[in-house]
């Protein structure tokens, strides 16, 4: 095993030569206990897996925490390998949370998402046909309800991608406003 360098953070890569999907859900499962130390739960999570672990693709988490947006992506090598780099990042960075090595905004700090978070909302409420400023989470229910079953892939006028976009839209709008 190789050591590695991140962030400060200095940890042995792992090798990994089997097992490529089972892993990457160990994986993240790994980030969500994590997450769940400093008060998270599932819902206050984002991560997507790979369909295909053992190709080159970045890996990446996005969670809510005191209010910030938070987020931190990999991209050197296959993403089973970057997802487990982002597991350890975030395990070793909460843990010095909890020990008082970090403070929270030192936490917060590291992991603030630099992405125009406002504008994401925006088109979330526009893809949800809601208005661009709703904090209405019965209305937002409703849309979702009404455009995930006129989308789902299951159906005749079914689109997987435009299913996933509105699934992404929904939980965004639902962690800022619950």
């Amino acid at each position: 095993m190789s050591t590695i360098i991140i962030k400060g953070n200095e940890f042995q890569m792992l090798v990994i030569r089997d097992s490529f999907q089972r892993r990457a859900v160990q994986f993240k499962n790994n980030i969500i206990t994590t997450l769940r130390k400093i008060g998270l739960t599932e819902d206050d999570v984002d991560i997507e897996l790979e369909p295909v672990a053992i190709k080159r693709a970045l890996a990446s988490a996005s969670w809510y925490f005191n209010g910030h947006y938070l987020h931190y992506s990999y991209q050197k090598a296959r993403f089973i390998d970057n997802l487990y780099i982002v597991s350890r990042v975030i395990e070793l960075s909460v843990d010095a949370l909890l020990q008082g090595k970090i403070t929270t905004d030192d936490f917060v700090r590291e992991f603030a998402e630099d992405k125009d978070i406002a504008q994401q909302r925006i088109d979330a409420r526009e893809l949800l046909g809601v208005p661009s400023n709703s904090t209405d989470m019965t209305l937002i229910d409703k849309n979702y309800k009404e455009l995930a079953k006129k989308y789902h892939p299951d159906t005749s006028q079914g689109d997987t991608e435009k299913f996933k976009a509105i699934n992404r839209a929904h939980k965004m709008l639902k962690r800022e406003l619950e």
